[in-house]
């Protein structure tokens, strides 16, 4: 669907991202649900969405049924939050979690309580704190009660009713604990929310969420990540790239490295992608490095994700070869970061990358390489569609992108894991070759979409110097299979091998 603006009345969740997927919030005076199963965070985008109001100088109340006081309180303070003097907490609590009569008097039996009651004392705790944002913890519980649709929908129709005359903007939670078939609410609530838990066959849980319905409103569709972390609920919105078109001159880039950027018509243009295909150890990382490198030395903004490698091999490495990280993370010119695909969502990865963007002005990014970004996928088959949406975000940003892909093999035919040479609008490959006794790096610019470039094939050397190239092989027949043929008996096209 898409998304239009919205006037800026609606009460927000204190969720951001949550927000902006709903286009800035809930449209006060209206009743909503959020359901999911246990502990998929709904208790914590409540409390968010009560605090927020707070801050606001709105009253809110909290009714549980199936939480003390005292637990919802340890839960705000894991979070640092303190509920304050405007979040009141109201609570029905069985016979046996009470203490002594003050408490009989205060409390009310839910267990012994009918149905009818039961909303009665939610309507007198609304009633004495007259609440601008109201949470129903959880409709479980109403359910329970009501032991019928009949009888559970006319409740909940009721209480609607009730809300809307008093001009709350009302959150009821359902944990999904009885009836996960019944949509009773669903039907009679302005906006429906559903949050899921996912369990991968290795690493951390996914968590996501979608709006299921919001009426008269528009909203950003879709499932979108979000992860629970101490300070709340951080939602990651699905990249719509389409919504961040911007202007800007389509400059050429220059890897500080001669022969290449001679190899590439002159070097990449500004806001292109540029994919580097290979085997294991020819070099993809020292050469998306090396463009990221020159970005920081012209003054430019970069920043590198690294999946496939730990991130002090990488800064001892290309100390080596006379580059040294260090200086230009601390220059504040270079941003790195070691990405464990393990335990990262697309979405929140995703979010990492723009977020560079946006606070930092970067402006070259390498992701190396797609092989860690693919496992970090709970669907594989939806890889393609989340590297389509990031690289034309990137580019319609002005960013300069760099992508790594390890193909399976070393020698011979090879297989790539992801197929996004299509999506690339430039692609390098490199290959190992086979020449008199030694084993030897070729690299080729197979497509460039802007521009011109070199149709050879050209040596890739990695030394203590750093890369070099060579001049092109015409000598030999399928290096890029690996194993070439020697046709004119001239070794001087081949880069000499000397001490460094």
């Amino acid at each position: 669907m898409t998304v239009k603006p919205q006037p800026a009345t609606k009460a927000r969740t204190g969720v951001e991202g949550l927000d902006d997927i709903l286009v800035g919030g809930l449209s006060p005076g209206h009743v909503y649900l959020l359901e999911g199963s246990p502990g998929t965070g709904k208790t914590t985008i409540a409390l968010q969405f009560l605090l927020d109001g707070a801050k606001a100088g709105e009253t809110g109340l909290y009714v549980t049924m199936s939480e003390t006081e005292a637990e919802l309180r340890d839960g705000a303070g894991s979070h640092g939050w303190s509920l304050g003097d405007r979040v009141h907490v109201y609570e029905l609590v069985p016979p046996e979690s009470l203490l002594d009569d003050e408490h009989q008097q205060s409390l009310l039996y839910s267990s012994d309580l009918e149905l009818g009651e039961t909303t009665k004392a939610v309507f007198e705790a609304i009633d004495r704190t007259k609440p601008v944002r109201i949470v129903i913890d959880s409709l479980s519980e109403i359910r329970l009660l009501a032991q019928s649709s009949l009888r559970y929908r006319r409740q909940i129709l009721a209480m609607k009713h009730y809300f809307a005359r008093q001009g709350a903007t009302v959150l009821l939670l359902d944990d999904l604990t009885t009836d996960t078939n019944d949509k009773t609410v669903h039907s009679l609530a302005h906006g429906v929310i559903r949050l899921e838990g996912l369990t991968p066959n290795y690493g951390a849980e996914r968590r996501r969420l979608r709006v299921i319905k919001y009426r008269g409103q528009s909203f950003r569709g879709g499932f979108h990540d979000y992860i629970i972390a101490r300070g709340g609920v951080q939602v990651f919105p699905r990249l719509v790239s389409g919504e961040h078109k911007t202007g800007f001159a389509r400059d050429v880039l220059t890897s500080g490295i001669g022969q290449l950027d001679a190899l590439l018509g002159g070097g990449v243009e500004q806001g292109s992608s540029t994919l580097v295909m290979g085997p294991a150890g020819t070099g993809k990382s020292l050469l998306t490095v090396q463009f990221a490198i020159s970005a920081a030395q012209r003054g430019e903004k970069a920043a590198l994700f690294i999946f496939d490698e730990e991130l002090g091999l990488l800064i001892d490495r290309t100390k080596l070869i006379g580059i040294d990280l260090d200086a230009l993370c601390a220059a504040g010119n270079l941003f790195i970061e070691q990405v464990d695909a393990a335990e990262l969502s697309p979405g929140e990865f995703t979010d990492r990358v723009r977020t560079k963007i946006r606070r930092h002005g970067v402006k070259t990014v390498v992701i190396d390489g797609l092989n860690g970004y693919q496992a970090a996928m709970p669907e594989e088959e939806f890889l393609t569609l989340h590297i389509h949406e990031l690289l034309q975000y990137l580019n319609r940003q002005g960013v300069s992108t760099f992508l790594t892909v390890a193909q399976h093999g070393l020698i011979g035919d090879m297989k790539s894991p992801v197929d996004v040479t299509y999506l690339a609008d430039t692609v390098i490959l490199l290959r190992y070759f086979e020449a008199f006794g030694q084993v030897r790096r070729a690299i080729s610019i197979i497509k460039k979409r802007f521009g011109s470039h070199e149709n050879t094939i050209r040596e890739m050397r990695i030394t203590n110097r750093g890369i070099s190239l060579g001049e092109p092989l015409e000598g030999f027949q399928g290096i890029l299979r690996g194993t070439p043929i020697f046709t004119d008996g001239d070794r001087t096209q081949l880069l000499k091998d000397r001490p460094e």
